[in-house]
């Protein structure tokens, strides 16, 4: 029995606009030559979700999974509204990935975007374009068409609402943390359970309660910035793979075709799984990452 090559995963921390930032890093063979992958985690996930990912294809590619402040085992600083010093927004939380982006010297890069890692990802694609060699979106959007019912109820949530607060912290269990992982499966088992016990875990610490409020508050301020983002694309034509989850209950089959509307070569695999479409999915998705970084990262 011949064994193929196992990457090897480093774990770092990093100082990045004011934060420390924890993140993982394969070490591909040819690392000099080896196309860059910067994967951008979702909620109420962090960068452990890409782990299998990462051993997959990590060998060959670099890797780079940070967690957001606030993820993971990324530093917590304490929120402006418990009287600290940093705004839980999307706008912050791409800011520290940008100076993250910056403090490891990356120039370009795949930029792998799924759930959350879409508006973050985006915000800094529309601002410093000439990092992206192309765009790999799993259930991330960019568009109004992609949103469920389920989630405009959830984004029209305001902190003034009577029973706003209560709303989200139920989506804080872990009934729901599992449901996210689970929910839209073909095959349950396949899906580990170390994803959703250790989100949980971060979940319940004490001083990510109020970030994750925030950032549930802070979410339709994506909302109107599709239109810039949308300008981007048609402007831009990055290389795009688009893979999603159809059943995904929050968003839906219609946000990943939608893309198509302003990037008519991105390449479009839906499958039938749920919202973490990489727990049930990867022996199918990660060949297609290989093969689309292959073919286009030489351009440009």
């Amino acid at each position: 029995m011949t064994l193929r090559s196992i990457a090897q995963i480093r774990h770092r921390f990093v100082e990045a606009g004011g934060v420390r930032i924890f993140y993982r890093e394969s070490l591909p063979e040819a690392a000099a030559d080896a196309p860059t992958i910067l994967l951008l985690h979702g909620f109420p996930a962090s960068s452990h979700q890409f782990r299998r990912l990462m051993d997959a294809l990590g060998s060959h590619y670099r890797l780079i999974a940070p967690d957001y402040p606030g993820f993971g085992h990324s530093e917590a600083p304490v929120s402006t509204n418990e009287g600290g010093a940093f705004t839980y927004s999307f706008d912050s939380l791409s800011g520290v990935i940008e100076a993250f982006v910056d403090a490891l010297s990356l120039k370009r890069f795949m930029l792998y975007a799924f759930d959350f890692g879409a508006p973050v990802g985006f915000r800094l694609a529309s601002r410093r374009p000439e990092l992206i060699a192309g765009l790999i979106v799993q259930n991330g959007n960019a568009y109004l068409e992609g949103l469920s019912d389920i989630a405009r109820d959830f984004i029209a949530l305001a902190p003034s609402r009577e029973g706003a607060v209560e709303q989200i912290r139920n989506l804080l269990t872990l009934d729901m943390t599992r449901g996210q992982y689970e929910g839209g499966t073909a095959q349950p088992e396949l899906v580990a359970p170390d994803g959703w016990t250790m989100d949980q875990h971060f979940l319940d610490r004490p001083d990510r309660r109020q970030p994750q409020l925030d950032l549930a508050f802070d979410y339709k301020s994506n909302l109107v910035r599709y239109p810039e983002w949308q300008q981007w694309l048609r402007q831009s034509q990055p290389p795009t793979m688009i893979t999603w989850g159809r059943n995904d209950p929050f968003f839906t089959e219609a946000g990943a075709r939608a893309f198509l509307t302003d990037v008519p070569e991105a390449e479009l695999h839906l499958f039938d799984t749920g919202h973490f479409a990489l727990e049930e999915r990867l022996r199918e998705i990660a060949p297609l990452i290989a093969d689309f970084v292959d073919r286009k990262w030489a351009r440009g």
